[in-house]
């Protein structure tokens, strides 16, 4: 794997709180444990399952998190974030990201708005073009948001390397604030271009899928931490793998989903402590891969 993609970015480096990142495009601190939605909170109106996403929600801002992400694709995700924020309240901090996904150009701006309002935000923190879909359209659209100040800030998406040529093209030739993409101690491809990329353009870059969907931490269930793991203050295999994903320094935030109101807790806690070194990263990866 390339280390040209592990020289510092001094626009992330240089946050005043350790356990935070700087936004490229504006030095604005994040939090880089982020909260995904796909799969976990697409619960539909069932009381009980509303509830516990709601305080999986909760827990996850107490402990200091910020990015929350869903998308219209995710079922009603969206709708039981909304329900979760007026529960519980919608901190300062909180950080709104969400997607524009239709094949139709003129679908956009309804498809936003109704995607804010079930939320119960006044305006999206990020939006982002779902998997490239019609991003010829959308992308101007959500260009004009932001300079209208009714968003702040536009990116991209793709998961499991989907449509790699064009991501990067859009990548050096729209001024993006953010991409998202999938990232792990398995899939390391966007290591060789597409993280280098980010760098180079000043990008903020959010990863999908750090489990895997739940399958790398499934398999290192029964394995015991590693001696070393305490160096770094990992507690569990989950923040092993998320302090892999941070430990590269074009990642801006992780978001892994989960049903779990003690694993979103442990998954802030990543953020604390030493990140491995490029050495630790390859014995990390290696380690998962040879199971």
């Amino acid at each position: 794997m390339a280390t040209a993609a592990l020289l510092p970015c001094a626009a992330q480096a240089q946050a005043d709180d350790p356990t935070k990142r700087r936004i490229p495009t504006t030095g604005e601190e994040i939090f880089p444990i982020g909260l995904g939605s796909w799969i976990t909170f697409n619960v539909g109106n069932d009381p009980l399952l509303r509830d516990s996403s709601a305080a999986v929600m909760q827990a996850f801002l107490a402990a200091g998190g910020q990015l929350i992400d869903s998308s219209p694709m995710y079922g009603s995700a969206q709708d039981v974030i909304g329900y979760g924020l007026e529960k519980y309240g919608r901190p300062d901090a909180l950080f709104s990201a969400d997607k524009v996904w239709t094949s139709s150009p003129g679908n956009g701006p309804a498809q936003i708005e109704q995607s804010r309002r079930y939320w119960g935000v006044p305006r999206f923190d990020l939006l982002q073009v779902h998997n490239l879909l019609a991003w010829e359209s959308h992308l101007p659209q959500l260009f004009e948001m932001k300079a209208a100040g009714t968003l702040r800030y536009v990116g991209i998406t793709t998961s499991e390397g989907r449509r790699r040529t064009s991501f990067e093209e859009i990548m050096r030739t729209q001024p993006l604030d953010f991409i998202q993409i999938t990232y792990n101690a398995l899939d390391r491809s966007v290591e060789e271009r597409i993280l280098p990329l980010a760098q180079d353009r000043g990008i903020g870059v959010i990863v999908n899928r750090p489990f895997r969907q739940g399958r790398l931490t499934e398999r290192l269930a029964y394995e015991p931490l590693p001696e070393w793991a305490n160096e770094y203050g990992a507690k569990s295999w989950a923040q092993i793998l998320l302090k892999f994903i941070l430990s590269h320094p074009a990642i801006s935030v992780a978001i892994p989903a989960t049903t779990r109101i003690d694993h979103a807790v442990e998954n802030i806690a990543a953020a604390s402590g030493p990140l491995p070194d490029v050495a630790m990263r390859e014995r990390i990866s290696t380690f998962v891969r040879d199971l």
